[in-house]
């Protein structure tokens, strides 16, 4: 039995430049996406279980994407040329505590959860890098979800992290000869987060957000390319102000973060009345922690009791907490 676990993430200054070649600081999140994979049994083929949806799959046809909680699985044994039809009986059992479509990478946790119990069960061995490459590329070119970099780096190593994305951007199939991205661990430096995240209860999917800035990004439109610019040197700014503990400039760096993608529409109404709701209660910033239109928000607060009232008195679904915890992990079950 292979045992594996990775972690969802809060974009804390930065998000979304991890699409376009920017900077980003990310913390990952306590809840987990968690796969288990029995060999032991004896049932043909390679028989699913995710968020109680059950399939076997017995041929490489029944891994066409249905747009089902399956595919996330079926992606990823297609993507690792893995046929039901002559590999050794198998199982996988998918479960998350990550909200899902919050904006926390709960599919891209999934995922890693999946790419690491077949790689595990295959033999096959990639280091941290080139796992959260491969991630991103099942996420993209598999699955078909407009997504940047940061997930796919988060889930796999966990933490919190500077991570430098440059010359590397999310128009099209990673070129394989693009560079890994530059992560710095920050864990060791940093006594405590003071954040904490609401969640609106209004679900998104990715590329529904992303996907007309996007296209105004790789038109040139200057509003965008210069308000993505500055928020990368936000984050790299932001780097420097969280190792010194300085929190009310870490503060002031999330707030312009959101200021600048709220101007770009980048931002929704759920999102705006959890923002304000924070702000009002004690905290001195708030921001985006994922995607808009929905999803999540973190709020840096050392009020946490005032403000988490005022949250759920503005309608919050659920309040979750950020901490530095470990990415993708493999146990080996006897």
């Amino acid at each position: 039995m292979i045992k594996v676990s990775a972690p969802g993430r809060t974009g804390v200054v930065g998000n979304p430049t991890d699409m376009y070649g920017g900077s980003v600081i990310s913390c990952s999140t306590r809840e987990r996406a968690q796969c288990l994979l029995d060999s032991s049994g004896s049932t043909p083929g390679i028989t699913l279980e995710v968020s109680g949806e059950r399939q076997v799959l017995t041929e490489v046809a029944d891994l066409v994407l249905r747009g089902d909680h399956l595919d996330i699985a079926r992606a990823v044994i297609s993507a690792l040329d893995v046929d039901p039809a002559t590999v050794k009986p198998f199982s996988l059992d998918v479960s998350t505590t990550i909200p899902m479509r919050a904006g926390l990478a709960g599919s891209t946790a999934i995922i890693a959860t999946v790419v690491g119990a077949l790689l595990t069960h295959l033999g096959l061995r990639l280091n941290p890098y080139e796992t959260a490459e491969l991630v991103r590329k099942i996420e993209y070119d598999h699955m078909h979800c407009i997504c940047g970099f940061q997930d796919a780096y988060m889930t796999v190593f966990g933490g919190i992290n500077y991570m430098d994305f440059r010359d590397k951007f999310s128009f099209g199939s990673q070129d394989p000869s693009s560079p890994f991205a530059t992560t710095e661990v920050l864990n060791d430096y940093v006594d405590g987060l003071p954040l904490i995240l609401a969640h609106t209860g209004v679900k998104h999917h990715s590329g529904t957000v992303h996907k007309s800035i996007r296209e105004r990004w790789m038109e040139g439109e200057k509003a965008v390319v210069d308000g993505y610019t500055r928020v990368a040197q936000l984050a790299r700014l932001a780097k420097k102000a969280v190792l010194a503990s300085q929190w009310d400039t870490v503060a002031s760096l999330m707030n312009a973060n959101h200021a600048i993608v709220r101007d770009l529409g980048g931002s929704g109404e759920s999102n705006e009345e959890l923002i304000a709701a924070a702000l009002n209660g004690g905290a001195i910033g708030a921001k985006l922690a994922g995607a808009g239109g929905g999803g999540t928000i973190v709020a840096l607060t050392f009020n946490p009791d005032q403000t988490i009232a005022a949250l759920e008195a503005a309608g919050a679904d659920s309040i979750l907490h950020p901490a530095p915890n470990p990415g993708l992990t493999v146990e080996i079950l006897v």
